[in-house]
């Protein structure tokens, strides 16, 4: 790793983490200049794709003033809303390119674009994972229950299986999408999910008889009389 991405990870970490960053925090000149000219690079990338996505952009940026001043504005939004993987603007472009729309959306909603639904990931819709955390949760599939992603069980553990239970199900749908939501931004940012448990072992059969119950209460009176 290059001593900028040190550097910036370094600091990323502390934001994430909700340590203090004070005012007076100055970079080294070095990582400043890398800083300014790779994010310059992604904002005008991300601007000319959008050109050519949306025809009526002129809308939007009717003159150079207008056109730089929002490219510092979108990435002020970015920043507020931790987009910071180009990963991320790939999937609102993607998302862009879909909408079909003319126009230049507004920076807040072509945020909402750049979070990847759970299908993009791979990983079951949100009203199919619901439906899996409520049945797995139910205390007759304590030890049974089949889960099909991390971010599932993940949800699920957040959410407690008592309250998936007894919630009413609006409320829990709501508790649910709230954590599954929050589960697939880890999994986008790379952070770790509470694993799936480790399947159970095929249940043990175990013969039953007469004669083994026989002999084990035997023995058990053998004992007993020995005291």
């Amino acid at each position: 790793m290059n001593p900028v991405a040190v550097v910036t990870h370094g600091l990323w970490a502390k934001v994430q983490s909700g340590q203090h960053v004070s005012a007076g925090y100055d970079l080294p000149d070095e990582v400043k200049a890398e800083l300014n000219r790779k994010t310059a690079e992604v904002i005008n990338d991300l601007f000319r794709d959008l050109r050519s996505i949306c025809t009526a952009w002129k809308q939007a940026w009717p003159d150079q003033a207008t056109y730089n001043a929002s490219k510092q504005q979108w990435l002020t939004a970015f920043l507020e809303a931790g987009i910071c993987k180009p990963e991320q603007l790939q999937f609102g472009l993607m998302r862009c390119r879909q909408s079909g729309a003319p126009f230049i959306p507004p920076p807040g909603e072509f945020i909402q674009w750049c979070q990847p639904s759970p299908e993009m990931l791979g990983l079951p819709a949100l009203a199919a994972a619901f439906r899996e955390a409520t049945r797995n949760a139910h205390p007759a599939m304590a030890g049974r229950g089949k889960w099909s992603h991390d971010a599932v069980w993940h949800a699920a553990k957040e959410c407690g299986f008592e309250n998936l239970n007894k919630l009413p199900s609006d409320a829990s749908s709501k508790l649910f999408e709230r954590n599954y939501t929050i589960a697939v931004r880890r999994l986008m940012a790379g952070e770790p999910l509470q694993k799936m448990p480790l399947a159970l072992p095929a249940e043990v059969s175990v013969r039953r008889t007469p004669q083994v119950g026989n002999s084990a209460l035997a023995a058990m009176r053998a004992r007993l009389a020995g005291r």
